[in-house]
């Protein structure tokens, strides 16, 4: 099971970036689908994620309405689309499918038997 990352890199404030994630090995199809990230001497956050059959999408307060999580089965890929960056927003960003213990703001999922496949991560630098 591997996903690769790309589309990370130093961006000025209120620009855009979007990340992307391949699978390889397995298939999107059926999984959820997140993007977590992880600031310097903080906790890694969830901060976006997709379900599979429905679509249902739930969002961090901290980036609602500025990323906007998608997936394109046929490419097995999933993205995260950052608009309006801000420099609180600088991390790690590593993309998910099907983790163990899923925390998006309000939202929760516990899965003892998943998938639990990561991206190897992507910096984000928001500066000026």
């Amino acid at each position: 099971l591997q996903l690769v990352e790309s589309g990370g890199g130093l961006v000025q404030p209120g620009g855009s970036l979007r990340l992307s994630c391949v699978a390889s090995a397995f298939t999107l199809d059926n999984y959820v689908i997140g993007w977590f990230r992880q600031a310097s001497g903080k906790a890694r956050e969830g901060i976006a994620c997709m379900y599979d059959r429905d679509h249902t999408t739930y969002y961090a307060d901290s980036v609602r309405g500025r990323f906007t999580i998608s997936r394109d089965n046929a490419k097995n890929t999933m993205y995260l689309q950052m608009n309006h960056l801000e420099p609180d927003d600088t991390a790690v960003y590593y993309c998910t499918v099907d983790p163990k213990e899923l925390r998006v703001g309000g939202h929760y999922r516990h899965e003892l038997f998943a998938l639990d496949a990561w991206g190897q991560g992507t910096l984000v630098t928001v500066s000026s």
